[in-house]
């Protein structure tokens, strides 16, 4: 498992969003709160986010544990961003993949986390490696679970899905051939942020003009909202929708059924490779 959160909203330290809070996610990879599988998460960490006037984002991966990192410390005091991905991760089976099998993965415009698990991985996705082109699979980051489910949700945004349809079908896709996967995933483009909430815990925080999304809160805000199981989370820096997701034994439509959310609120009804 791993713990991740985005952000977008007014300039901030790096370190002021993943360092200073009691619970920050530098906190969270060795003291978790609500993490329900896994306890440490020192399996490699990484972070991107994006400057001012360039959509395509930075990045800065690592295959140790984020409080070993002293480069970090001083890049998180000095770099500034409006928007951001990062995690710490807890690989459930060791790999050689190193840095390259953190999140967040990148292609364009967009930073993916996975938080989960893709159950009987590898064999349980073959039937889906067969229908992705060849170059999506030969250009995948790393050789995990984690980077399988980006390779799918990125060909289905390069074939102009929305970022929300893109992970929705690809949870629908994923939870149907492996049944019991865990499959929280985390995007953004630097503009918005898309979620699902499969499998673990996913919390939002929304207020003066941000929104955070992570696998827990970072503090002890009483305005913290926990988004429920089976959930697809479409954000803004002022809005949070929240659209349930169906089983995929219940309806063999893959798509989500629109949800009464309201915005900024709770609805109104209601592991290789971290």
């Amino acid at each position: 498992m791993c713990r991740h959160v985005a952000y977008v909203g007014p300039e901030e330290p790096l370190g002021r969003l993943l360092v200073e809070p009691a619970h920050a996610l530098y906190r969270q990879s060795w003291s978790p709160r609500r993490q329900r599988h896994g306890t440490v998460n020192a399996d490699g960490f990484g972070v991107g986010w994006y400057a001012v006037g360039d959509p395509v984002p930075a990045r800065y991966r690592r295959a140790g544990p984020i409080w070993a990192d002293l480069s970090f410390a001083d890049l998180a005091r000095v770099v500034r961003t409006g928007a951001l991905l990062a995690a710490v991760r807890d690989a459930t089976l060791a790999g050689a993949d190193a840095e390259a099998a953190a999140a967040p993965f990148a292609a364009g415009p967009w930073l993916f986390s996975h938080n989960g698990a893709v159950r009987g991985w590898p064999g349980s996705l073959e039937s889906l490696a067969r229908g992705l082109p060849a170059a999506e699979l030969l250009s995948m980051e790393a050789r995990n679970d984690s980077a399988f489910v980006w390779a799918l949700a990125l060909a289905r945004l390069r074939a102009g899905d929305t970022e929300g349809q893109a992970l929705a079908d690809t949870v629908q896709e994923v939870a149907a051939a492996a049944p019991g996967s865990r499959l929280n995933l985390l995007l953004t483009n630097g503009e918005t942020i898309t979620a699902t909430a499969w499998g673990d815990t996913l919390w939002y925080l929304t207020g003066a003009g941000r929104t955070v999304v992570a696998s827990e809160p970072h503090d002890d805000d009483p305005r913290w909202q926990e988004v429920p199981d089976r959930t697809l989370l479409t954000a803004t820096r002022t809005e949070v929708l929240l659209t349930p997701l169906k089983e995929p034994e219940a309806d063999t439509d893959p798509s989500p059924t629109p949800g009464s959310a309201r915005p900024g609120g709770p609805p109104s009804p209601e592991e290789t490779g971290t």
